[in-house]
């Protein structure tokens, strides 16, 4: 493979995934290779390197909430972006993300979530659970709803929604009127079927009250690096933590709710 540069930019990737973006600061990182930190200026956290075929160094990391994996060529000049194949086709690189970044994390996090301020979505003796960062302004989190609806209608799932307050000047102040009212599903629901038009009204007293609970979501959205709503944890059928950032496509529903659409 050709040796590549990274030419990823914050517009593009919200494109790309179907997501409400929220531009965050990079992080501060070691002095690394000169071709290493041209990507680690573009906005690239390094998790870990490691030893790779061919006398290259392996680096695996994130960028912009999502992972990322390249090689250091030997000559220490050039870095290959992308997935390395072995001659039988086999993929060398998604074993190293699965174990280096996106395990390690995606258990951390689900551990964070459970203790997250987070509505209920769904019968709450549903056997899959599901928490995803939900801003009421995001159209994307919306589709996600409708398209998870099977699902939750018919007892299979539970949506356990976080939310936060990130796109709009009235995000917070829905999320805090969802979260404060005397039903929050119902409230959440509401909004739901008047997104059209604007969502939920604002509670104002409801709000004085509940704001801090958003903003601590909003806090726990960007410690875990996420930058774009929906953000969604599910267990696979191997029991292990994905993360899907962005609203899923149709072919990705049957993994994320763990089963065949009812």
């Amino acid at each position: 493979m050709p040796p590549l540069k990274s030419t990823l930019k914050p517009s593009l990737l919200a494109a790309a995934l179907g997501a409400c973006v929220l531009s965050l600061p990079t992080l501060a990182q070691e002095p690394h290779a000169d071709a290493v930190q041209q990507l680690v200026d573009r906005g690239v956290t390094i998790t870990e390197s490691f030893d790779a075929p061919g006398g290259m160094t392996g680096y695996v990391g994130e960028m912009q909430g999502r992972p990322i994996a390249f090689y250091l060529t030997p000559d220490k000049e050039q870095v290959v972006v992308g997935t390395m194949l072995n001659a039988d086709g086999e993929n060398l690189t998604e074993p190293k993300i699965q174990e280096l970044v996106q395990g390690p994390k995606n258990e951390k996090a689900w551990g964070q979530l459970e203790d997250a301020d987070w509505v209920r979505d769904g019968d709450a003796n549903a056997p899959v659970i599901i928490y995803t960062f939900t801003d009421p302004n995001c159209p994307y989190c919306h589709r996600f709803r409708q398209d998870a609806a099977p699902w939750i209608d018919a007892g299979k799932v539970q949506l356990r929604h976080v939310m936060v307050g990130i796109l709009r000047q009235d995000s917070l102040p829905k999320a805090a009127t969802i979260l404060g009212s005397d039903n929050p599903r119902d409230a959440l629901n509401e909004n739901q079927q008047n997104h059209d038009n604007g969502g939920i009204s604002v509670d104002r007293a409801i709000v004085s009250a509940n704001a801090k609970r958003v903003r601590k979501n909003n806090q726990l959205m960007s410690s875990l690096g996420l930058s774009a709503t929906p953000s969604t944890y599910y267990r696979d059928e191997s029991g292990n933590i994905q993360m899907k950032q962005g609203a899923a496509r149709p072919g990705e529903m049957k993994a994320i709710m763990g089963s065949p659409r009812p």
